[in-house]
């Protein structure tokens, strides 16, 4: 909040756990905090459509809520990610003319971030729904960038030949359509260059890419942390040594990324890792801050209703 003068947050849960916590903080930044107390909770283990009928009272459902009646903006959530998906659906409605919503997370890159969709929402789709990823991701992409989004398509190979029937559609209708800049199939080592913008895939494949990514990340950080220092280095040595370690793992610490926007809801929802640390959850907060301040929802909309009048 001391990153966001004008953020307001609304909490949702029990009362008697979150209030210790706000003593310690001036009143400027009580007075921008309200409580909405429940002692319902939806955990992991619940089975997400039980959650529609019992779990009204729940503090996801109550939170889901606020935002339906446009009394938040955004929601952030580190819960149940299928109970969130349904409730959302159930609440808020997709957008006219997007079918699934799909989960996109940002991934580090050479030259510049990408955005990965979908990485868990959706483990099967098909070529329709493929394409709406597409289209939804690039709002997105272009909304932060302001510039047209460079699109492609996670396959296993880059002959048009290759991959699933529903892979291979997918590929046609976006070769087809002219909201984004389509670059074609991307082969699964090419996601951190910067060839694309925007990479497109079902949810199965997304969620495992996303965790082998972050994976990676942390091995890489822990090799570079034990290599970088030696005992014959001189101090000024490794003063700079460690002045370009901390560059290099901020560059790829999976807490900077923490915060998967659900894309396709008549309202902002970030989703975040469920084991995200002060600093990770910081950066889904401000995930949602920035669709707030690009209305990336009303964009989706514009965008597929054009395509949809365009044929």
């Amino acid at each position: 909040m001391e990153l966001n003068s004008d953020l307001l947050v609304a909490l949702v849960g029990d009362k008697t756990q979150i209030a210790p916590y706000l003593d310690s903080i001036s009143s400027a930044l009580a007075d921008r905090i309200s409580i909405h107390h429940t002692l319902d909770v939806i955990n992991d283990g619940d089975k997400p459509a039980q959650t529609l009928r019992s779990g009204k009272t729940s503090s996801m459902h109550i939170a889901m809520r606020l935002l339906q009646e446009r009394r938040v903006e955004a929601m952030v959530s580190a819960g149940n990610t299928g109970a969130l998906l349904l409730i959302g659906r159930h609440l808020l409605k997709t957008i006219a003319g997007i079918q699934k919503p799909a989960m996109v997370a940002k991934i580090p890159g050479a030259t510049r971030p990408c955005f990965l969709l979908d990485v868990g929402a959706n483990p099967q789709v098909d070529a329709q729904q493929l394409f709406e990823f597409a289209v939804m991701g690039s709002v997105l992409a272009e909304s932060v960038q302001g510039e047209i989004a460079k699109v492609g398509l996670l396959n296993i190979g880059s002959e048009k030949f290759k991959g699933t029937e529903e892979v291979r559609d997918a590929g046609a209708l976006m070769d087809r359509c002219r909201a984004f800049d389509y670059v074609g199939f991307i082969e699964a080592n090419e996601l951190f260059e910067g060839k694309a913008d925007v990479v497109v895939c079902d949810g199965f494949i997304g969620n495992v890419t996303i965790k082998a990514s972050a994976g990676v990340a942390n091995v890489v950080r822990k090799l570079l942390s034990s290599e970088v220092f030696t005992d014959s280095a001189s101090s000024f040595e490794n003063e700079s040594k460690e002045k370009l370690l901390k560059s290099l793992s901020d560059q790829i610490n999976p807490h900077c990324y923490n915060g998967a926007s659900l894309l396709g809801l008549q309202g902002s929802v970030i989703k975040s890792h469920g084991n995200a640390t002060i600093e990770g959850f910081t950066y889904a907060i401000q995930q949602a801050v920035r669709e707030i301040e690009n209305v990336v929802p009303e964009l989706i909309r514009e965008k597929v209703t054009a395509i949809i009048e365009a044929g």
